[in-house]
């Protein structure tokens, strides 16, 4: 649950969610994507209320990458890919060549095209996740929301959805908002963070002055030493022991 949160994200921006297990993280994500309704106050999408946008058109301006994800199917991975176009098409229509083309670009700039053919299922999870992202892309959406992108993954993947991430927002325009536990992910990725707990906001703004040691201690109960790393090219965080 969130109270009392007011949050403004423009287009392109990069904005990171963070804060601990049952902050309302994924809670906030849910109520921007238009999955859950606020009881109070609202949500807009370019000035009108998102409760008054039809689900197909939120489709085609927002895409959700949640954080597992458990197709009822043995889909291949361009089956999976192509399931971004639904919001485009009509009433029993099926995908025409434009969408395959539009879900071939999609997994080439996730890395994955050479997958194309292989069951989602025997993927790692890095790969599936590339896929997913990948189907979301194939949405055409203007903003892209993740729930914990890189849980579960060995570093170097999550390197790969950094840079991708990364990659995506720079040559196509795509605004990211991604709730995380990684605050290192954050300090790479994004321009902006939020810090949630117990549902409501702390601090929000640039991520190089509210990601300090201060807030990070404020929000965990644990002590971190936070600089700038200049190979890196962002913060780095680096957690120590609990707050004193």
């Amino acid at each position: 649950m969130v109270h009392d949160v007011s949050l403004d994200v423009s287009s392109g921006e990069r904005v990171g969610i963070l804060g601990p297990n049952g902050s309302g993280k994924t809670t906030l994500l849910k109520l921007l994507a238009g999955i859950l309704t606020p009881a109070s106050g609202t949500v807009t999408l370019d000035g009108a209320l998102l409760a008054s946008v039809s689900r197909r058109q939120i489709a085609r301006r927002i895409a959700m990458v949640p954080q597992h994800t458990h197709p009822a199917f043995d889909y291949t991975v361009l089956e999976l890919t192509l399931m971004g176009r639904y919001p485009h098409l009509g009433a029993f229509a099926v995908e025409g060549a434009g969408d395959l083309e539009i879900a071939r670009a999609a997994l080439a700039a996730t890395g994955t095209d050479g997958f194309w053919s292989r069951p989602f299922s025997t993927l790692s999870g890095g790969e599936q996740q590339r896929v997913v992202i990948a189907s979301a892309l194939a949405q055409a959406a203007d903003l892209l929301l993740l729930d914990e992108p890189t849980a579960s993954l060995d570093p170097g993947y999550q390197l790969e959805i950094a840079a991708l991430l990364r990659t995506l927002n720079r040559d196509r325009g795509i605004g990211i908002v991604m709730a995380t536990h990684d605050l290192n992910l954050a300090a790479s990725v994004c321009d902006t963070v939020v810090l949630v707990d117990e549902g409501r906001v702390i601090a929000s703004g640039p991520t190089a002055e509210v990601l300090t040691r201060t807030s990070i201690a404020a929000l965990y109960g644990i002590d971190a030493d936070v600089q700038f790393h200049s190979e890196a090219g962002h913060l780095v965080v680096v957690p120590i022991g609990p707050a004193r």
